[in-house]
Protein backbone atom coordinates (compact mmCIF):
# COMPACT_ATOMS: atom_id res chain seq x y z
CA UNK A 1 0.00 0.00 0.00
CA UNK A 2 1.67 3.24 -0.90
CA UNK A 3 1.81 6.21 1.18
CA UNK A 4 2.65 9.72 0.66
CA UNK A 5 3.09 12.61 2.81
CA UNK A 6 1.55 16.44 1.14
CA UNK A 7 2.93 19.49 2.53
CA UNK A 8 -0.29 21.96 1.89
CA UNK A 9 2.26 25.21 2.33
CA UNK A 10 3.73 23.79 -1.11
CA UNK A 11 0.15 23.54 -3.17
CA UNK A 12 -1.24 25.29 -5.78
CA UNK A 13 -4.53 26.37 -7.26
CA UNK A 14 -6.10 24.18 -9.74
CA UNK A 15 -7.69 24.56 -13.15
CA UNK A 16 -11.04 26.30 -13.65
CA UNK A 17 -14.37 24.50 -13.32
CA UNK A 18 -17.83 25.95 -14.86
CA UNK A 19 -19.78 26.86 -11.71
CA UNK A 20 -23.48 27.96 -12.16
CA UNK A 21 -24.60 29.88 -9.17
CA UNK A 22 -28.80 30.06 -8.36
CA UNK A 23 -30.50 31.75 -5.50
CA UNK A 24 -31.75 29.89 -2.12
CA UNK A 25 -34.83 30.96 0.31
CA UNK A 26 -34.01 30.34 3.55
CA UNK A 27 -35.26 31.46 7.11
CA UNK A 28 -32.97 32.39 9.70
CA UNK A 29 -30.16 31.30 11.69
CA UNK A 30 -31.67 28.16 13.55
CA UNK A 31 -35.07 29.08 13.34
CA UNK A 32 -38.14 27.11 11.97
CA UNK A 33 -39.46 29.22 8.70
CA UNK A 34 -38.92 26.59 6.32
CA UNK A 35 -42.05 24.82 4.97
CA UNK A 36 -42.55 21.28 4.05
CA UNK A 37 -41.54 19.41 7.64
CA UNK A 38 -41.81 15.93 8.39
CA UNK A 39 -40.94 14.09 11.04
CA UNK A 40 -39.53 10.17 10.52
CA UNK A 41 -42.49 8.01 9.25
CA UNK A 42 -43.70 4.59 9.72
CA UNK A 43 -42.14 3.84 6.02
CA UNK A 44 -39.07 5.12 7.63
CA UNK A 45 -36.03 1.72 7.93
CA UNK A 46 -34.07 2.31 11.04
CA UNK A 47 -30.78 -0.28 10.94
CA UNK A 48 -29.06 -0.52 14.32
CA UNK A 49 -25.64 -1.84 15.31
CA UNK A 50 -23.35 0.75 14.38
CA UNK A 51 -20.57 2.28 16.09
CA UNK A 52 -20.68 6.45 15.75
CA UNK A 53 -21.50 5.99 12.17
CA UNK A 54 -20.63 9.06 10.12
CA UNK A 55 -21.45 8.70 6.62
CA UNK A 56 -23.57 6.73 3.98
CA UNK A 57 -22.91 6.60 0.43
CA UNK A 58 -24.82 4.27 -1.95
CA UNK A 59 -22.45 2.43 -4.07
CA UNK A 60 -24.95 2.21 -7.24
CA UNK A 61 -23.37 -0.88 -9.07
CA UNK A 62 -23.33 -3.05 -6.47
CA UNK A 63 -26.78 -1.08 -5.23
CA UNK A 64 -25.66 -1.48 -1.45
CA UNK A 65 -25.39 1.19 1.21
CA UNK A 66 -21.44 1.95 2.87
CA UNK A 67 -21.36 3.52 6.46
CA UNK A 68 -18.29 4.65 7.95
CA UNK A 69 -17.81 3.84 11.59
CA UNK A 70 -15.58 6.20 13.76
CA UNK A 71 -16.17 3.76 16.24
CA UNK A 72 -14.73 6.33 19.00
CA UNK A 73 -12.87 9.36 18.94
CA UNK A 74 -13.55 11.30 15.28
CA UNK A 75 -9.65 12.44 16.12
CA UNK A 76 -7.74 9.32 18.05
CA UNK A 77 -5.15 7.68 15.68
CA UNK A 78 -6.56 4.13 17.29
CA UNK A 79 -6.93 2.07 13.87
CA UNK A 80 -10.39 0.61 14.61
CA UNK A 81 -12.23 2.20 12.23
CA UNK A 82 -14.42 -0.04 9.71
CA UNK A 83 -17.00 0.74 6.66
CA UNK A 84 -20.10 -1.37 6.84
CA UNK A 85 -22.21 -2.40 3.86
CA UNK A 86 -26.00 -2.67 4.28
CA UNK A 87 -28.69 -3.79 2.19
CA UNK A 88 -31.30 -1.44 0.75
CA UNK A 89 -33.76 -3.63 2.46
CA UNK A 90 -31.99 -2.34 5.89
CA UNK A 91 -30.08 -5.95 6.37
CA UNK A 92 -26.45 -5.32 7.63
CA UNK A 93 -24.52 -7.57 5.16
CA UNK A 94 -21.05 -6.97 6.89
CA UNK A 95 -20.86 -4.93 9.53
CA UNK A 96 -16.37 -4.90 9.13
CA UNK A 97 -16.42 -5.16 5.26
CA UNK A 98 -13.36 -3.25 5.58
CA UNK A 99 -11.60 -2.62 9.28
CA UNK A 100 -8.90 -1.06 10.51
CA UNK A 101 -8.63 -3.76 12.76
CA UNK A 102 -7.50 -6.04 9.87
CA UNK A 103 -3.99 -7.21 8.79
CA UNK A 104 -2.60 -4.38 6.07
CA UNK A 105 -5.56 -2.08 6.99
CA UNK A 106 -5.36 1.64 8.49
CA UNK A 107 -8.38 2.73 9.09
CA UNK A 108 -8.88 5.28 12.38
CA UNK A 109 -11.72 7.72 12.34
CA UNK A 110 -13.13 7.28 9.11
CA UNK A 111 -15.69 9.84 8.03
CA UNK A 112 -16.97 11.04 4.79
CA UNK A 113 -16.92 7.84 1.39
CA UNK A 114 -16.54 8.48 -2.31
CA UNK A 115 -16.44 5.83 -5.09
CA UNK A 116 -15.16 6.36 -8.02
CA UNK A 117 -13.16 4.38 -11.03
CA UNK A 118 -12.92 1.31 -9.04
CA UNK A 119 -12.26 2.78 -5.92
CA UNK A 120 -13.86 3.46 -2.35
CA UNK A 121 -12.60 6.65 -1.04
CA UNK A 122 -12.52 7.17 2.80
CA UNK A 123 -11.25 10.82 4.30
CA UNK A 124 -9.41 9.70 7.88
CA UNK A 125 -8.44 12.29 10.47
CA UNK A 126 -5.28 13.41 8.12
CA UNK A 127 -5.59 10.91 5.01
CA UNK A 128 -7.49 9.93 2.20
CA UNK A 129 -7.72 6.17 2.13
CA UNK A 130 -8.20 4.15 -0.92
CA UNK A 131 -9.61 0.84 -1.29
CA UNK A 132 -10.84 -1.36 -4.39
CA UNK A 133 -14.54 -1.29 -4.61
CA UNK A 134 -15.69 -4.96 -5.02
CA UNK A 135 -12.94 -6.49 -2.88
CA UNK A 136 -12.27 -3.83 0.07
CA UNK A 137 -8.45 -4.30 -0.19
CA UNK A 138 -6.44 -1.48 0.66
CA UNK A 139 -5.20 0.46 -2.99
CA UNK A 140 -3.33 3.46 -1.88
CA UNK A 141 -3.38 6.48 0.83
CA UNK A 142 -2.28 10.35 0.58
CA UNK A 143 -1.88 12.24 3.61
CA UNK A 144 -1.16 15.73 4.26
CA UNK A 145 0.71 17.55 6.50
CA UNK A 146 -0.72 20.15 9.36
CA UNK A 147 -4.60 18.33 8.37
CA UNK A 148 -6.79 17.29 11.44
CA UNK A 149 -10.00 16.95 10.89
CA UNK A 150 -10.20 15.46 6.74
CA UNK A 151 -14.10 15.12 6.65
CA UNK A 152 -16.49 14.59 3.75
CA UNK A 153 -15.18 13.98 -0.02
CA UNK A 154 -16.65 13.47 -3.08
CA UNK A 155 -16.06 12.68 -6.16
CA UNK A 156 -15.82 15.33 -9.59
CA UNK A 157 -17.10 14.18 -13.41
CA UNK A 158 -13.45 14.44 -14.42
CA UNK A 159 -12.43 11.42 -11.40
CA UNK A 160 -10.67 14.20 -9.42
CA UNK A 161 -11.76 14.19 -5.78
CA UNK A 162 -12.63 17.29 -3.30
CA UNK A 163 -12.82 17.11 0.65
CA UNK A 164 -12.86 19.44 3.34
CA UNK A 165 -10.66 19.71 6.24
CA UNK A 166 -12.97 21.14 9.19
CA UNK A 167 -10.07 22.37 11.30
CA UNK A 168 -11.02 20.90 14.49
CA UNK A 169 -8.71 19.36 17.55
CA UNK A 170 -9.95 18.13 20.67
CA UNK A 171 -9.32 20.28 23.47
CA UNK A 172 -9.87 19.89 27.42
CA UNK A 173 -13.94 20.32 26.71
CA UNK A 174 -14.02 18.34 23.49
CA UNK A 175 -13.43 19.89 19.55
CA UNK A 176 -11.85 23.15 19.26
CA UNK A 177 -11.20 25.22 16.04
CA UNK A 178 -7.21 24.95 14.98
CA UNK A 179 -7.21 27.10 11.95
CA UNK A 180 -6.80 24.24 9.61
CA UNK A 181 -9.72 24.76 7.79
CA UNK A 182 -9.60 23.53 4.14
CA UNK A 183 -11.04 22.42 0.61
CA UNK A 184 -8.59 20.42 -1.13
CA UNK A 185 -8.68 18.63 -4.63
CA UNK A 186 -6.92 15.30 -4.99
CA UNK A 187 -5.52 14.60 -8.46
CA UNK A 188 -4.64 10.93 -9.68
CA UNK A 189 -4.76 9.76 -6.46
CA UNK A 190 -1.04 11.10 -5.78
CA UNK A 191 -1.16 15.15 -6.03
CA UNK A 192 -2.95 17.15 -4.10
CA UNK A 193 -4.32 21.40 -4.67
CA UNK A 194 -5.83 23.56 -2.60
CA UNK A 195 -9.38 25.31 -3.65
CA UNK A 196 -9.00 27.46 -0.50
CA UNK A 197 -7.69 27.32 3.06
CA UNK A 198 -8.97 30.08 5.22
CA UNK A 199 -11.17 29.96 8.76
CA UNK A 200 -13.38 31.94 7.05
CA UNK A 201 -14.74 28.86 5.44
CA UNK A 202 -16.39 27.93 8.84
CA UNK A 203 -15.25 24.50 9.93
CA UNK A 204 -16.19 23.34 6.55
CA UNK A 205 -17.92 19.86 6.50
CA UNK A 206 -19.70 18.38 3.51
CA UNK A 207 -18.86 18.80 0.02
CA UNK A 208 -20.65 17.97 -2.92
CA UNK A 209 -19.61 18.46 -6.87
CA UNK A 210 -21.94 18.07 -9.54
CA UNK A 211 -23.98 20.21 -12.05
CA UNK A 212 -23.96 23.31 -9.93
CA UNK A 213 -20.14 22.89 -8.93
CA UNK A 214 -18.55 22.82 -5.50
CA UNK A 215 -21.04 23.34 -2.70
CA UNK A 216 -19.61 23.59 0.85
CA UNK A 217 -21.70 23.07 4.02
CA UNK A 218 -20.47 24.27 7.39
CA UNK A 219 -20.59 23.39 10.76
CA UNK A 220 -19.01 26.27 12.55
CA UNK A 221 -20.75 28.48 10.82
CA UNK A 222 -23.48 26.84 9.71
CA UNK A 223 -23.56 27.81 5.82
CA UNK A 224 -24.11 26.89 2.68
CA UNK A 225 -21.67 28.43 -0.01
CA UNK A 226 -20.24 27.47 -3.51
CA UNK A 227 -16.45 27.66 -4.41
CA UNK A 228 -15.15 28.64 -7.71
CA UNK A 229 -11.29 27.39 -9.26
CA UNK A 230 -9.67 30.37 -7.34
CA UNK A 231 -11.44 29.43 -4.13
CA UNK A 232 -14.03 32.86 -4.42
CA UNK A 233 -17.07 31.99 -2.83
CA UNK A 234 -20.73 32.94 -3.48
CA UNK A 235 -23.13 32.11 -0.38
CA UNK A 236 -25.99 29.99 -0.97
CA UNK A 237 -27.66 30.20 2.76
CA UNK A 238 -26.34 32.50 5.61
CA UNK A 239 -24.38 32.02 9.04
CA UNK A 240 -26.43 30.36 11.42
CA UNK A 241 -26.72 28.13 14.25
CA UNK A 242 -28.14 25.07 12.37
CA UNK A 243 -24.37 23.30 12.46
CA UNK A 244 -24.30 21.78 8.89
CA UNK A 245 -23.29 18.32 8.09
CA UNK A 246 -23.92 16.43 4.87
CA UNK A 247 -25.01 17.85 2.01
CA UNK A 248 -25.90 15.83 -1.82
CA UNK A 249 -27.05 17.36 -4.85
CA UNK A 250 -30.40 15.75 -6.30
CA UNK A 251 -31.80 15.48 -10.39
CA UNK A 252 -33.47 18.75 -9.61
CA UNK A 253 -30.88 20.72 -9.84
CA UNK A 254 -31.48 21.47 -5.75
CA UNK A 255 -29.67 19.96 -2.66
CA UNK A 256 -30.01 18.51 0.64
CA UNK A 257 -28.28 18.62 3.74
CA UNK A 258 -28.47 17.88 7.25
CA UNK A 259 -28.27 20.14 10.43
CA UNK A 260 -27.17 19.04 13.98
CA UNK A 261 -28.18 21.94 15.58
CA UNK A 262 -31.97 21.86 13.60
CA UNK A 263 -32.35 18.06 14.28
CA UNK A 264 -33.27 18.26 10.82
CA UNK A 265 -32.56 17.37 7.15
CA UNK A 266 -32.93 20.56 4.74
CA UNK A 267 -33.80 20.01 0.99
CA UNK A 268 -33.65 23.24 -1.33
CA UNK A 269 -35.15 22.45 -4.15
CA UNK A 270 -33.84 24.08 -7.75
CA UNK A 271 -36.28 26.79 -7.73
CA UNK A 272 -34.91 27.63 -4.22
CA UNK A 273 -37.12 27.02 -1.97
CA UNK A 274 -36.25 25.39 1.38
CA UNK A 275 -38.35 22.55 3.12
CA UNK A 276 -36.92 20.01 5.69
CA UNK A 277 -38.82 16.49 4.66
CA UNK A 278 -37.33 15.02 8.00
CA UNK A 279 -37.49 16.66 11.15
CA UNK A 280 -36.70 15.11 15.04
CA UNK A 281 -33.88 13.41 14.27
CA UNK A 282 -30.59 13.97 16.60
CA UNK A 283 -26.91 14.02 15.47
CA UNK A 284 -27.99 13.55 11.39
CA UNK A 285 -24.23 13.52 10.07
CA UNK A 286 -23.05 12.94 6.43
CA UNK A 287 -26.19 12.07 4.74
CA UNK A 288 -25.97 10.31 1.50
CA UNK A 289 -29.03 9.61 -1.42
CA UNK A 290 -30.54 6.79 -3.25
CA UNK A 291 -31.25 8.28 -6.51
CA UNK A 292 -32.61 4.85 -8.06
CA UNK A 293 -35.69 4.42 -4.75
CA UNK A 294 -35.44 8.11 -3.47
CA UNK A 295 -34.38 8.07 -0.58
CA UNK A 296 -31.76 9.84 1.81
CA UNK A 297 -29.69 7.97 4.36
CA UNK A 298 -29.58 9.67 7.69
CA UNK A 299 -26.54 8.12 9.45
CA UNK A 300 -27.76 8.68 13.12
CA UNK A 301 -24.14 9.90 14.80
CA UNK A 302 -25.00 9.47 18.51
CA UNK A 303 -27.97 6.74 18.41
CA UNK A 304 -25.60 4.37 16.40
CA UNK A 305 -28.16 3.72 13.64
CA UNK A 306 -28.99 4.89 9.95
CA UNK A 307 -32.51 6.14 9.31
CA UNK A 308 -33.06 5.21 5.16
CA UNK A 309 -35.91 7.72 4.76
CA UNK A 310 -38.03 7.83 1.90
CA UNK A 311 -38.86 11.16 -0.43
CA UNK A 312 -41.91 12.34 -1.96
Amino acid sequence: MSRRAIDPTHIVPFLALTLVPFGVTACGGGGDAASGGGAATSADIRVQGFATPESVLHDTIADVYLVSNINGSPVERDGNGFISRVSPEGQVLQREWISGAAPGVTLNAPKGLAISDGKLYVADIDCVRMFDRESGAPAGEVCLKNATFLNDIAASPDGSMFFTDSGLRMGAEGLVPDGSDAVYRLIDDDRVVAVKKDTSLGAPNGIAVGSRGILVASFGSGEVYQLDAEGNRTDMMPASQRQLDGIVMLPDGGFMMSSWGDSAVYRVGGDGKVTKPVTGVEAPADIGYDARRNRVLIPLFNANEVLIHPLG
